[in-house]
């Protein structure tokens, strides 16, 4: 079986917020992350095509600003750590964040 992904997922210890919201409480562990987008859960219900402005937090470093586009989303049924489950794409993000982010994205061998 062949893997479409035009970029490795790996799984890092990195969390999501909407952007620029900084005492936003209800920040989300990634699921999986790579250059080209992530998967997150949420308690928010977007619509696939929907862009969102997000701030990808990393350790120890200042927020990374992206703007996603919802490209699949699946409810997730009673117990499960949110109501969603959400496949983001990455759409823009500035050349230094994308560096930023990169670095910790290195696959562990």
């Amino acid at each position: 079986m062949s893997d479409r992904r035009r970029y490795p997922r790996v799984q890092a210890d990195i969390m999501c917020r909407p952007a620029g919201n900084e005492l936003f409480h209800h920040r989300r562990n990634a699921q999986d992350i790579s250059l080209g987008g992530m998967r997150v859960y949420s308690d928010e219900d977007y619509e696939v095509g929907s862009r969102l402005d997000l701030d990808v937090l990393i350790p120890s470093q200042a927020p990374v600003r992206c703007w996603a586009t919802v490209v699949w989303r699946t409810e997730l049924g009673v117990g499960a750590p949110a109501k969603f489950d959400v496949g983001l794409m990455f759409t823009d993000m500035a050349p230094s964040d994308i560096q930023r982010l990169a670095g910790v994205l290195v696959p562990v061998r």
